[in-house]
């Protein structure tokens, strides 16, 4: 079995420091929480921004700081967000792409999330995909939906994304699949041959579905983005999330991959 690589989401679009302190908010703080969580053990930065009033924002100097802080502080994976929460158009999600990330999300069709629906039109899907393989960025496929699998597996049969892919399988969002063995289990055996997967469980999904994923020799995906709490009532730290992951990787008997490695398994183009 490969080693297990470890995402880290440690800010996303919508935990607020009222709900857990330990948010990280500017670029600073996620650059500095993201570096703790690298030598924790993750291997992939997953990247979001927020402006100076902690407001989701695709405003592309934010991005750059951040990548520019993680590239001079980590050899980390940087995989940047192009949801659309923080803008909706075309030109707003892709513009961050020019910063040139190993990595970008790409979720492929749209689903209803608890605030509204998060609208992915094919002609946006087929858009981003084309920008990112333009510029040798290879695309996380965000899953909400089985559906969704197909549409990624369509954007290589249109000659916009590349096999073999990389997915991220989100479960336990309202409005979205349920976080379940079973649910997992066949998103697993859907995807085409070849590919690799990571899951993000979300709220007090985001423990079971780790370990779920570790013994199956899936990846893992952790952090504030999705889950804010340590156990019941108890805020989460960014690098406890890893930490604990790791800590069970290991006793479970599976290695944790480095970033080198990584980007070996992920088949990044700078392995």
């Amino acid at each position: 079995m490969e080693k297990l690589v470890v995402t880290v989401a440690p800010t996303g679009s919508i935990p607020s420091r009222e709900q857990n302190p330990h948010v990280p908010l500017t670029p600073r703080e996620i650059v500095e929480d993201c570096a703790a969580c690298v030598e924790a053990g993750a291997s992939v930065c997953h990247i979001h921004a927020r402006d100076e009033r902690g407001r989701p924002s695709g405003r592309l100097d934010l991005f750059r700081e951040i990548t520019e802080g993680l590239r001079r502080r980590t050899d980390a994976i940087i995989q940047i967000s192009t949801g659309g929460r923080a803008g909706s158009t075309l030109e707003e999600r892709s513009r961050r792409l020019d910063l040139r990330p190993e990595m970008a999300s790409l979720t492929t069709g749209s689903v209803n999330f608890p605030e509204g629906v998060y609208a992915n039109p094919r002609d946006l899907v087929e858009a981003l995909a084309s920008r990112m393989r333009e510029l040798n960025i290879k695309p996380e496929m965000e899953i909400f939906d089985v559906s969704m699998v197909e549409g990624a597996a369509a954007l290589v049969r249109q000659g916009l994304a590349d096999a073999p892919l990389h997915f991220n399988f989100v479960l336990g969002l309202r409005g979205a699949l349920p976080a379940t063995i079973k649910n997992l289990l066949h998103l697993a055996e859907t995807v085409p041959p070849g590919s690799t997967w990571t899951v993000s469980g979300i709220g007090r999904h985001q423990l079971p579905m780790a370990v779920h994923a570790i013994l199956m020799g899936g990846h893992v995906r952790v952090g504030l983005e999705d889950n804010i709490y340590y156990r019941k009532g108890v805020p989460a730290r960014n690098v406890d999330l890893v930490a604990r992951v790791v800590r069970l990787a290991r006793e479970l008997g599976r290695e944790v991959a480095s970033p080198a490695e990584a980007r070996r398994i992920l088949g990044l183009s700078g392995a």
